[in-house]
């Protein structure tokens, strides 16, 4: 009985191929505007070159996005949410995608120093404003008194809330807020914890405050 299903190409293609064989120049030709035009002049070649990370998607736009501090020139769906935009085009998974739908603050970033649910906006709305991911605040090293505080006080627990709870509570030192608990909690409530460790986030934010 002859087989009528069609046979899959063992051999990669060329786009799977090239970022491998040839670096980080091609993977950034292939995954920019395409191939050149041969009539076209070095300072448009040049132009090309330099907004090339990104797929490369019929009707993408381009934007620059300052995320901690370095400039990222990329080509990308307008519909693309900044949120997608950070974990997927840029690589920075720090943040975390929950609810998709503004309601856990998983997602949580800072743009121009606020607070925002990076999952209801658009990445085409910041080109070039300042964007700070938790990527942005510290390292192991040398971690941002948040990130130590909430180390000290045990309010990661599973860790998936963590980042969005800590870019909240970042913000939060820089807005109009009580000295109790309760004034914490009402700033905080837009950021979600399943496993339910609102104290110990609260106790971070506190001894964060009480320090500053």
């Amino acid at each position: 009985m002859r087989d009528d299903r069609q046979s899959v190409p063992s051999n990669p293609t060329s786009q799977a191929f090239l970022p491998t064989a040839a670096g980080p120049a091609a993977a950034a030709i292939i995954s920019g505007s395409g191939s050149a035009d041969r009539n076209s002049t070095p300072e448009q070649s040049a132009s090309s070159a330099e907004i090339a990370d990104g797929p490369n998607i019929e009707g993408a736009v381009a934007i620059t996005l300052r995320i901690n501090g370095k400039d990222h020139q990329l080509r990308i769906d307008p519909r693309t949410t900044l949120l997608d935009c950070i974990r997927e085009t840029v690589a920075l998974t720090g943040t975390k995608k929950g609810c998709d739908h503004g309601q856990c603050g998983a997602c949580t970033v800072h743009v121009n120093g606020r607070r925002v649910n990076s999952c209801l906006s658009l990445a085409l709305m910041h080109d070039g404003e300042e964007i700070t991911t938790i990527e942005g605040l510290g390292t192991p090293d040398a971690l941002h008194p948040m990130q130590a505080a909430f180390v000290a006080c045990d309010g990661y627990q599973c860790g998936y809330c963590t980042s969005g709870q800590i870019m909240s509570g970042v913000a939060l030192l820089k807005e109009p807020c009580g000295p109790d608990d309760a004034a914490v909690k009402e700033l905080m409530s837009g950021n979600i914890c399943r496993c339910g460790a609102y104290a110990n986030i609260v106790a971070a934010i506190q001894q964060v405050r009480k320090n500053a």
